[in-house]
């Protein structure tokens, strides 16, 4: 049972430094569900679902992200659970 939800955005060098894919393998050890995409603006976009105490670990894991990306900052917005299966890279 998914308890929350939380959409991303997250701004800065994120793009080219294996953020989608760190981000994915960050959301799996936390048992989180979900997706993480490029958008074209530069910036990562996540929605991720599962538990608040994963989720919140998986906020704090973005504002830094994987050692070659240099994040400026984190948007995010609770939201509605969509009950996914697994979490992808779209």
């Amino acid at each position: 049972m998914v308890d929350v939800a939380v959409h991303i955005i997250i701004h800065g060098k994120v793009h080219g430094v294996c953020f989608r894919a760190s981000t994915q393998i960050k959301a799996l050890e936390l048992n989180l569900i979900g997706w993480v995409r490029n958008l074209p603006s530069g910036t990562v976009e996540v929605h991720a679902e599962g538990s608040r105490d994963s989720l919140d670990k998986l906020i704090k894991w973005c504002q830094k992200g994987p050692p070659s990306a240099n994040v400026s900052r984190c948007d995010l917005d609770w939201v509605t659970p969509q009950s996914m299966d697994k979490f992808r890279i779209l």
